[in-house]
């Protein structure tokens, strides 16, 4: 006979289940978000408040006016797999509702403490409900408003390693942010309010699909929207694509949603990604918000804890229908002309007089491997015969240099090609990236301005207006007093709006309101939340921007500064974000090679 001791499998308990669980379904707050208000959706809700504090650590709490729940369903949805949506197996193929897999409520209730207050509209009384850790500590009657409100506080107290893990404030509610939108973009004919810290961020009346993307992107991007509708016999696709001249190199707004749900596929962006391939430049991404109903026997989203991926049926179809209606409105797009801004266009007048053909001089006989040909060019180029020499440890081939008194001697260098800078040392040759070394020059300039908080600043005749989104203008403050510090002036105007009135006079000829729209994005992007990071995020960019091309020249007194100033960096090897600056070819290696 076989006893427990015989074995060593033991099934798990309960909290400890629905703690696993909770892993795979919250991850972080804006995970709560998205299934709480994806419930109130559900529901049927036309009103759907959210209310965030401490960026959802210390509560999230959403209310909805929708249909309510019993006190037995309100008990009841709190355990795991519990669903009013699916009967059978069949009807996981039916789906066309946010929630099903009957997890989410489990798994929030057991990374935390939740009240949950509901009534039915055909219930005078409502019903309250507390769970903590998984464990129901209370339910009873209670005079509550028609729906649900669902509190969530003290996300993952009783798991404080994953508590340790969430991001900054800052990051942790873009992403709430982001989670918000997604399921606002697609529910426009809804009313959702946010709150956080106790005032109002977004507040989203019913609208229709271009006003909402309005509303959540900023008003600014309805001048490039160009709307695709078509049907065919399985689907019916719509929404909006953005003019190829508003793509962006960083922080694209990319949404596709399918019968009502925000979903990724690879194909379908590939599709989108094609038909702009003529029109915009390859590190270029165009914006896209497209919608596609289609019949859910035909889908699968019942592969990943979130729904977010989804599979289909007629995949290579669907790919062709989308590439062909984008292909089609962006080769026939629609101009509207304003008479105001018209330009004159001078007339060609036929004329017998022939222009006269620009004289051509050619030096037939030049050769510049000759050697007076040779001996000119490093006469120009390297002025003096070699008399210095670099650290001849090639790991670090400028350790020593600011003992080579570069202020008081000619740096003896030949260019290839215009990209690069050949100088010749004791145990071989160096090449630089021109480029890259401006950038690590360029870098280190921006971070000791900002640390030093000594940017001069600019004043614009004509200054400049700049929107951003609602996740940029959470970015925004934090980075406000490190724009400042090298230069920019930028004043609030309200409404996510700013007023560029100052630039680092350097950056004069550089687009300025791409570059701040750059910061934002990639510091959003990347989640900085050191203010090491941020500033380093910053310096970068704006090295970038301003660093020369690769097709620049410079004079022989500019390549001088280039290298001094190069070799008198903290870093010269590497630019900031880890590119080589400085190959070494070994007079050894050159020896081999001749072997």
């Amino acid at each position: 006979m076989m006893t427990m001791d015989d074995g060593i499998i033991r099934l798990l308990p309960d909290f400890i289940a629905n703690q696993i669980a909770a892993g795979e379904v919250i991850q972080r707050p804006a995970s709560v978000v998205k299934e709480l208000i994806e419930n109130s959706v559900d529901a049927e809700a036309s009103n759907i408040r959210v209310i965030i504090k401490d960026s959802g650590r210390s509560l999230i709490q959403v209310i909805d006016n929708g249909k309510g729940m019993s006190a037995y369903d309100a008990r009841l949805s709190f355990e795991r797999h519990a669903t009013s949506k699916i009967h059978n197996a069949k009807d996981l193929f039916t789906l066309r509702t946010m929630g099903f897999r009957g997890e989410a409520l489990a798994s929030i209730a057991a990374v935390s403490q939740v009240e949950l207050k509901t009534r039915r509209e055909v219930d005078e009384i409502g019903t309250l409900v507390q769970i903590s850790a998984s464990k129901v500590e209370k339910q009873e009657i209670a005079v509550t408003n028609l729906g649900s409100s669902f509190s969530v506080k003290n996300l993952f107290y009783n798991v404080p390693a994953r508590r340790k893990f969430l991001k900054s404030n800052e990051v942790e509610f873009k992403n709430i942010l982001t989670e918000f939108e997604k399921v606002a973009l697609v529910n426009y004919k809804i009313i959702f309010t946010l709150q956080h810290n106790n005032k109002e961020i977004i507040s989203l009346p019913i609208s229709n699909l271009k006003q909402r993307i309005a509303s959540i992107v900023g008003k600014k991007i309805t001048q490039y929207l160009l709307p695709i509708d078509i049907n065919t016999a399985f689907t019916h696709i719509y929404g909006f694509i953005s003019t190829p001249t508003s793509s962006k190199k960083r922080g694209a707004l990319q949404f596709f949603f399918v019968n009502g749900r925000y979903v990724r596929n690879t194909c379908l962006h590939k599709a989108v990604v094609s038909a702009f391939e003529p029109f915009i430049p390859i590190s270029e991404h165009p914006n896209y918000f497209i919608y596609i109903d289609i019949d859910p026997t035909s889908i699968d989203i019942n592969i990943h804890p979130t729904k977010t991926e989804i599979k289909f049926e007629n995949e290579q179809i669907l790919f062709q229908v989308i590439f062909s209606a984008i292909k089609e409105t962006l080769a026939v797009p629609s101009l509207e002309f304003d008479q105001e801004n018209t330009i004159d266009i001078p007339v060609y007048i036929e004329s017998n007089t022939q222009p006269n053909s620009p004289k051509i001089q050619i030096q037939s006989d030049y050769n510049p491997f000759k050697e007076k040909y040779m001996h000119r060019y490093l006469q120009t180029n390297c002025i003096e015969k070699p008399q210095f020499y670099l650290d001849n440890n090639l790991n670090n081939p400028i350790t020593n240099c600011k003992n080579n008194h570069f202020d008081n001697k000619k740096i003896p260098y030949l260019q290839y090609k215009g990209n690069y800078l050949v100088i010749p040392l004791k145990s071989g040759l160096a090449f630089i990236n021109k480029r890259r070394a401006h950038i690590r020059i360029l870098f280190d300039n921006y971070m000791q301005k900002i640390n030093f908080k000594k940017g001069i600043s600019q004043r614009l005749l004509f200054p400049q207006i700049i929107h951003f989104t609602k996740k940029e203008s959470i970015i925004l403050p934090y980075i406000l007093d490190d724009l400042n510090f090298v230069g920019f002036d930028l004043e609030n105007l309200g409404d996510n709006v700013y007023s560029i009135n100052g630039i680092p006079p350097e950056l004069i000829n550089i687009d300025i309101v791409a570059a701040i729209q750059e910061i934002t994005d990639k510091i959003s992007d990347t989640g900085c939340e050191i203010k090491e990071e941020i500033r380093g995020q910053l310096a970068l960019i704006l090295a970038t921007k301003k660093a020369i091309n690769y097709e620049s020249s410079f004079s022989e007194e500019e390549i001088h500064i280039l290298i001094s100033s190069l070799f008198s960096s903290s870093s010269p090897n590497y630019t900031p974000d880890g590119k080589l600056i400085i190959f070494m070819f070994s007079e050894k290696k050159l020896n081999k090679q001749f072997a």
